[in-house]
């Protein structure tokens, strides 16, 4: 006699749900392996299929409630890997004496210690080693909602035999639906590898150690076409790169400071479930291709509150204090290359447009990491670096209280005053102002303007 255990009457629901998954996996469910493997981002052969079967697989016999990251990092390195050249030693050997030699420049126009580490070059899937544990926690808060938000919205759907199946097996669909998400991040981040030129290009430092770093493959694409000289290009990123890494080190707060906001955005972003119940009503397990292209065009993702602009306004503020920085210093030390302008205003091109993959991480997680206000950043130190110097200018990423605000970006002319003690109508109208207001309030007759109110002589 067989075992009672074994019949279906005696799992618990989850197991049954776990069954009903697994027989819907392996192709007897009705669901099209290739239209799965679309769903993922994945191309449509038998590698990407058997790999994708393999990765859900594992996601329904995870034990905890989080998701698998390493699906991500994964695709991303397959990605990246996909038309990478090797570092050749003669590019290795003229980028190292760029990097050397772009430190040194810069000993001239910051106030900031050289760098303890040796900046790297990196191939792009070297690079998406590095950064995979940053783009993880930025994409974590969204990832997590999506999957909860649909988890829910498919157990409301749900026919009541199968309502009690679904809520039990919980953990096991925000895994599914987490691994599902992760493959798509893995697959922006490892096209985002073919077009970053380096460790700060993105506008945060991506890497744990905070080094500096080339990617030698896109530095010289980029260079193509400039009708530049690569070296002169070369150097030039060097020089921006190493900038950007030497602000970072100096102010140990700053990237603790941008990594929370952004993830504490994140986590105030609002999954549109009306969205989610129109697709789960209609959903069709043979047919994965809409609820993919929802995730991936940002269409569950609501617009943003009030209290979540404001929130990005302040964010990208702080960004663009960053580049402008940047951008200021890096003009300052290259002023011996003679093409640097034309450079530099390549790279402001390619930031305002930004690439493919930087816009699908956009849209996948709610949030365009390029400042809008780059111009009036910039504008804004330069014109701190000719009234106060370089010492006064950069003391000011000493903490986030000292740093300038939007307004300043809007009249750069009043922070300058505050720097240099002079004053300006507007203040001394300001303090007047305050000065009657404070007469009001203790009851006394404010001096009329000019009277210094003393008593006349006799």
């Amino acid at each position: 006699m067989a075992d009672r255990d074994d019949e279906p009457g005696d799992r618990n629901p989850e197991e049954e749900f776990r069954e009903m998954l697994r027989e819907l996996l392996s192709g007897a469910g009705g669901i099209d392996p290739s239209q799965l493997a679309s769903a993922a981002g994945l191309p449509n052969d038998p590698a990407s299929i058997a790999a994708l079967f393999g990765q859900l697989q594992q996601a329904m016999n995870r034990g905890d409630d989080g998701i698998d990251w390493r699906v991500a990092l994964r695709q991303g390195e397959e990605r990246a890997a996909s038309g990478q050249r090797q570092i050749a030693d003669d590019d290795r050997a003229r980028l190292d004496q760029a990097l050397q030699v772009a430190s040194l420049w810069l000993d001239e126009a910051v106030d900031f210690s050289a760098l303890p580490e040796t900046p790297e070059l990196l191939t792009r899937r070297a690079w998406v080693t590095a950064t995979m544990p940053v783009w993880t926690q930025l994409a974590e808060p969204v990832a997590l909602s999506i999957s909860d938000e649909l988890t829910r919205v498919m157990s409301e759907q749900a026919p009541e035999e199968l309502r009690s199946m679904i809520q039990g097996a919980s953990r096991m669909m925000r895994g599914i639906g987490g691994a599902l998400f992760a493959m798509q991040l893995g697959q922006v981040v490892g096209q985002l590898a073919t077009e970053v030129v380096s460790g700060g290009d993105i506008g945060i430092p991506l890497q744990n150690d905070g080094r500096a770093a080339l990617l030698p493959q896109n530095v010289a694409e980029f260079g193509e076409g400039l009708d530049i000289p690569l070296d002169q290009v070369e150097l030039y990123l060097a020089v921006r790169e190493i900038a950007h890494a030497r602000l970072f080190r100096h102010a140990r707060w700053l990237r603790l400071h941008l990594i929370t906001a952004i993830t504490a955005f994140a986590r105030g972003i609002d999954i549109d479930t009306d969205r989610l119940e129109q697709l789960a009503e209609g959903f069709d397990p043979s047919n994965t291709e809409e609820l993919r292209n929802a995730v991936v065009n940002g269409a569950l993702i609501r617009p943003k509150s009030d209290a979540q602009e404001a929130a990005l306004g302040s964010l990208e503020s702080m960004l663009a204090l960053v580049e402008g920085w940047v951008d200021a210093v890096t003009a300052d030390a290259t002023g011996r290359l003679p093409r640097s302008d034309a450079i530099a205003e390549s790279i402001r091109r390619r930031r305002a447009s930004g690439g493919p993959a930087e816009s699908a991480f956009a849209t996948l997680v709610g949030l365009e990491l390029r400042p809008r206000r780059l111009r009036d950043a910039t504008a804004m130190w330069r014109a701190v670096t000719d009234a106060v110097g370089v010492e006064a200018r950069d003391a000011l990423w000493a903490h986030p209280d000292l740093l300038p605000t939007a307004a300043d970006l809007d009249d750069p002319s009043a922070l300058v005053a505050r720097l240099t003690g002079t004053r300006t109508a507007a203040s001394d109208a300001d303090d007047e102002f305050d000065q009657a207001l404070e007469q009001l309030l203790r009851g006394e007759t404010p001096a009329a303007p000019g009277e210094d109110g003393e008593e006349p002589k006799g």
